[in-house]
């Protein structure tokens, strides 16, 4: 089937509504072998999905290297490219030891041998340009972000100084690359709608991508931030739209939520939200997908996934479009917030 596009907020790139996430090529909870992370990456291009979204801490840097090696076979100029800066490499340190055996990076089970450090400064972000480019093989990269400026990454405390680190650098370093025409896009990746609407009142930002905060579970986004995206034309990307997995397996046992296992709360509303869907004859992730997309401020719905055939299952999501009538009851129920925009 044919992806549409929508225009990526205030600048000229035009994406697919799906758009493809590389989080899972970094070894996201579980190693990946080469052979299938780089099929995977073509399934998506092969499919139509236009725009690639990575960072060099997927992985420390692999999940990069991955996609380089699936980008120089196809033709660049059909591909959005999207990474991030925040964080720089050193091949020459080994990473700190992790809390468990398997895991190198919070949530990587393997990836590159090099220790990642968070560098929100001009010359870090420069650095970790470089460094992308490398990784990527690649002369250009169409939307860079800025990775990870929330208070569920560095904690009360270290907020204030890392949101100041990242405006009096990394920003800058973004805006003058893209006044130099080097990139066209420039934006921040987190967690937290609160910090997207902190960054989107400090900046000229052209686009933004926001994991989980808007979602068929939950919408702590609509309040402030996509109101506020739609005002300054900032292009709204989602990541997280399955909230780390749930709304696509559903409240089976071991069901993650943020990137952990589901509380007995999110799990109680889940299955709540699957009964309903159940009764209009929806799987649970294509209603998850669906709803993400309705929000007028939304260009892209990023979705990962580690094999071509999940691929697939994303792709074919969009061929049917739920009734109208399964909004209206997961509202009627207190399952969506009243003023969530219905897709069309």
């Amino acid at each position: 089937m044919s992806l549409a596009t929508r225009t990526l907020g205030r600048s000229n790139l035009k994406v697919t509504v799906l758009g493809f996430g590389t989080a899972p090529l970094g070894d996201l909870y579980a190693t990946l072998d080469d052979a299938t992370a780089i099929a995977t990456v073509e399934a998506a291009l092969g499919a139509g999905i236009m725009l690639l979204d990575t960072s060099p801490h997927y992985g420390n840097g692999l999940a990069e290297h991955r996609c380089g090696t699936a980008l120089r076979r196809h033709e660049r100029s059909d591909v959005v490219l999207s990474t991030k800066v925040g964080r720089v490499m050193d091949p020459r340190q080994r990473p700190a030891a992790p809390a468990r055996s398997d895991v190198v990076s919070p949530g990587f089970a393997g990836g590159l041998p090099h220790k990642a450090s968070f560098d929100y400064s001009y010359d870090g972000a420069m650095r970790s340009f470089e460094q992308s480019l490398l990784r990527l093989g690649t002369d250009r990269i169409d939307v860079l972000l800025i990775h990870d400026v929330d208070v569920w990454t560095h904690g009360a405390d270290g907020i204030e100084a890392r949101f100041k680190e990242a405006m009096d650098g990394a920003y800058r370093a973004l805006a003058d690359l893209r006044d130099q025409k080097v990139i066209k896009a420039i934006g921040v990746g987190i967690n937290e709608a609160d910090m997207c609407e902190r960054f989107a009142r400090a900046g000229d930002f052209d686009c933004m991508l926001l994991a989980g905060r808007y979602s068929l579970l939950e919408q702590p986004a609509l309040e402030g931030f996509l109101p506020l995206a739609q005002d300054k034309n900032i292009g709204v990307m989602l990541g997280g739209v399955f909230n780390s997995g749930i709304l696509a397996t559903g409240a089976v046992p071991g069901a993650r939520y943020n990137y952990a296992p589901a509380p007995d709360a999110v799990m109680d509303k889940v299955r709540r939200i699957e009964a309903v869907c159940r009764a209009h004859s929806v799987p649970l992730a294509h209603a998850a997908l669906h709803f993400a997309l309705g929000h007028p401020a939304v260009a892209s719905v990023v979705l990962g996934g580690v094999t071509p055939e999940e691929v697939s299952r994303n792709v074919a999501a969009f061929a049917a479009s739920p009734p109208a009538g399964l909004w209206r009851d997961l509202k009627s129920e207190g399952l969506l917030a009243p003023d969530a925009p219905i897709p069309a």
